[in-house]
């Protein structure tokens, strides 16, 4: 378009200039003003129009005609310059490139009978940047009247769905005590059918209604959209850190991202070609533990942060406050935004990662238990702690109080066998021995 309009005016000038040459040519024998040259003048007014022996006359008669010739010539100009401001707009228009529309990631509330929704929704509605590029659905289970009435006191901002089969599900009898996880399981796949099928969104944040976000929750997300669309081997993006405790994460790296084999969950974002893989095998109950099978993750891995974007506020549940009081109660919520939409993320590419952060890991000091316990690491780290096997691992994790439990072979946190922590203001890397190859699925 550019070239165009440059041939455009070129051409406009070689006109305009042949055009006023052939005029020059023309006006020798053109009358001045106020004479006429229609058919019928005398013979007199024709003899006029030659060139006399009073050439000073004949130079100022000329002057005369040049000086209406380019007075005329110049409210041409002038026109055309009062169109070309009309045309450039357009022009302008035409040669901008579309910018590509900004993704919409809907924001998924799974509620049931809690009314202290309304801590997650306020934070929510507090810290979106936008309600249209993120749209938030309140997908409710169990009829909870009271909770159903919080949820609609929001009124349009919010888009409030409920789970229409509230039955029970039969189950084996030593499984009745875990019919909540058999609802809750039932209850995922419906919201995330409406989220995918019916609604058709692309990607979606899912967090539950005990759930409180960080300032930056939202900038979190979108920044590790594009990751996640363009690297195969990752399949999710989760804002928790299951080690994430206060005095375990370095409260000065609140912009620094891992890749992690475990599944984290506790606000978590999925594309719909990854929902389209898992929900023909959905499965009927304990949902995250099935996606934390070595069959569902198939060696994906997914983005979690140093410092958690979410904190569960939730003790009671089908859970019973399984690890609340001991972990989740103290994991610590970023307060600090970080643009990541402006940042480089491209350290978190698969081969990138993988290469930088082993050599990191294994170039580190070997230390003992011992000497990290008792904070006797001479240097600012960080300091390599190896373990040798399942059990070994556990009586580490367990006496440095981090979470210990294992998921198919795979710890909390865990990358390529490798768990990253702070002790006593230290960068520790509990790690298996060098040349690590893969989990054992029978490992828990």
């Amino acid at each position: 378009m550019l070239r165009k309009r440059g041939s455009l005016v070129l051409c406009c000038m070689f006109l305009f200039i042949t055009w006023n040459a052939i005029l020059v040519l023309l006006l020798w024998g053109r009358p001045p003003p106020g004479q006429s040259d229609m058919p019928g003048q005398e013979q007199g007014d024709v003899v006029a129009q030659m060139p006399t022996n009073d050439v000073v006359g004949d130079v100022l008669r000329m002057a005369d005609t040049f000086e209406a010739e380019l007075e005329l010539q110049k409210k041409i100009l002038i026109q055309i310059q009062s169109h070309q401001s009309l045309w450039e707009p357009q022009i302008m228009n035409k040669l901008k490139v579309a910018a590509p529309p900004e993704p919409v990631i809907p924001i998924l509330v799974i509620a049931c009978n809690r009314v202290t929704v309304r801590r997650c929704l306020d934070k929510l509605l507090q810290h979106r940047p936008s309600a249209e590029l993120h749209p938030i659905i309140v997908s409710q289970d169990c009829g909870h009247v009271d909770t159903a009435e919080v949820i609609r006191s929001y009124g349009n901002q919010v888009t409030h769905i409920k789970q229409p089969d509230l039955s029970d599900i039969a189950v084996r009898p030593e499984h009745k005590k875990f019919q909540g996880y058999y609802k809750i399981s039932r209850h995922y796949r419906w919201a995330l059918n409406q989220v995918f099928k019916t609604l058709s969104h692309s990607s979606v944040v899912i967090v539950e209604d005990d759930l409180e976000v960080a300032p930056d929750f939202f900038e979190y997300f979108r920044a590790t959209l594009p990751l996640l669309k363009s690297d195969p081997d990752l399949w999710c993006v989760s804002a928790w850190n299951d080690n994430g405790r206060d005095g375990y994460v370095d409260p000065g790296k609140a912009a620094l991202l891992y890749r992690t084999d475990f599944f984290p969950g506790l606000g978590w974002m999925l594309l719909r070609e990854a929902w389209e893989e898992l929900e023909p095998k959905w499965p009927a109950a304990f949902w995250d533990d099935w996606m934390r099978q070595s069959e569902q993750r198939r060696s994906r891995a997914c983005i979690r942060p140093e410092i958690s974007r979410t904190l569960t506020f939730g003790r009671q549940g089908v859970s019973l406050g399984q690890f609340y009081d001991k972990y989740l109660r103290y994991i610590k919520l970023n307060t600090e935004f970080v643009p990541f939409t402006k940042t480089d993320l491209s350290y978190l590419k698969e081969e990138t990662y993988r290469i930088s952060f082993e050599k990191e890991v294994y170039s580190a000091s070997m230390v003992k238990y011992e000497d990290v316990k008792q904070g006797q690491l001479n240097g600012p780290g960080p300091f390599r702690l190896q373990y040798s096997s399942k059990n070994s691992f556990k009586v580490l994790a367990k006496n440095l109080g981090i979470m210990d439990d294992l998921k198919s072979g795979v710890p909390r946190t865990g990358y390529r066998g490798v768990v990253s922590f702070i002790s006593r203001g230290r960068r520790i890397y509990l790690a298996p021995p060098p040349g690590w190859t893969q989990y054992d699925p029978t490992s828990s």
